[in-house]
């Protein structure tokens, strides 16, 4: 994974040389990409992750089977859960989305955009309305910061996964508001919803429960990234929990499993795989799931990412450390 991954940020290095100082370097790949409208001060944190445009093929519209009838996933594999309204819950396994990254559905009546970066470990779900329009997203095959950048199919802006925020294009500034949701073991899915559904396996050809990122949470920096490290002598890699601003190490829950803080209860349970550890996502050591409920109970938008990727979007963010 390691060689693999050193030439792919060679040729992402060549391949973006021009873009550090002048984005007119991608236009003859985005035609319809309104540059001259954009957030980004340095150009040169937007690199080629190597994939093309669709290189990594979004899904639309998948299909779903009974959670009682799946038999292929392991019970220590992390799908994320989405639970909108009466709706039948439904488990998006990152077998599928760590060759897919994006799954364009709706839930509830609720169109939505189910998103995992490998990366940054970044799985958040967002509502695909903007200003009374539905967008559909596709990956664009570029990351900053090493997240992935993903693109609206109706403007051909592009916009930053791990904030949900337009970046480049007529969208620029405009913001997806993120579903509560949560990513968890296939074992705590079932057991917890019987009667929920699960994404079928999608229709390419892929080893799906095969993890191409092996050791990658393991290393000591992540791929295409030269930004500052967290600060407190946090590693890199090291999972924390965001809310907003603000960051829990999941360190803090070696010694207790519940952390009530800052208006928001966080809750550990054992029993998850790391998606980025082993060869095979269902071997990964445990790394166990994260929930967040604020004071009624009620679920709350957050997102388990890397140390390194809160710093580089959340420079002025709260790191939420014990006593």
């Amino acid at each position: 994974m390691r060689k693999t991954l050193a030439m792919l940020a060679l040729g992402a290095a060549l391949l973006a040389g021009p873009a550090a100082t002048d984005p007119n370097f991608w236009k003859h790949e985005w035609p319809q990409t309104d540059f001259t409208r954009t957030s980004v001060d340095n150009w040169v944190e937007i690199l080629s992750g190597g994939p093309p445009k669709d290189g990594i093929p979004a899904l639309d519209a998948p299909r779903f089977v009974p959670a009682a009838d799946e038999i292929r996933i392991e019970g220590t594999e992390p799908v994320i859960t989405v639970e909108i309204g009466d709706a039948a819950p439904r488990a998006y396994p990152i077998r599928y989305l760590t060759w897919h990254e994006i799954v364009n559905d709706t839930v509830g009546g609720i169109p939505v955009a189910v998103t995992f970066c490998p990366l940054c470990n970044s799985g958040i779900t967002f509502d695909r309305r903007v200003a009374g329009q539905v967008l559909s997203f596709g990956v664009s095959g570029k990351l900053r910061n090493s997240d992935m950048i993903m693109y609206d199919r109706e403007t051909q802006s592009w916009w930053q996964q791990a904030m949900g925020t337009g970046i480049v294009g007529a969208l620029t500034g405009a913001e997806l508001r993120q579903v509560p949701t949560w990513m968890e073991s296939w074992d705590e899915f079932r057991a917890r919803n019987p009667d929920g559904l699960v994404m079928d396996e999608p229709a390419f050809n892929r080893d799906y429960g095969r993890n191409p990122y092996r050791g990658y949470d393991s290393s000591h920096r992540p791929f295409l990234y030269s930004g500052e490290l967290p600060p407190h002598g946090i590693p890199a890699l090291e999972r924390v929990v965001r809310v907003g601003d603000r960051a829990w190490p999941l360190t803090r829950f070696a010694s207790n499993t519940m952390i009530t803080e800052a208006g928001v209860t966080l809750s550990w349970a054992p029993g998850q795989a790391s998606a980025l550890d082993t060869g095979r996502i269902s071997q990964g050591r445990d790394v166990g799931s994260i929930r967040v409920r604020d004071a009624q109970g009620r679920d709350v938008p957050h997102d388990v990412m890397f140390a390194f990727a809160f710093h580089a979007f959340w420079p002025e963010g709260t790191w939420m450390l014990p006593e």
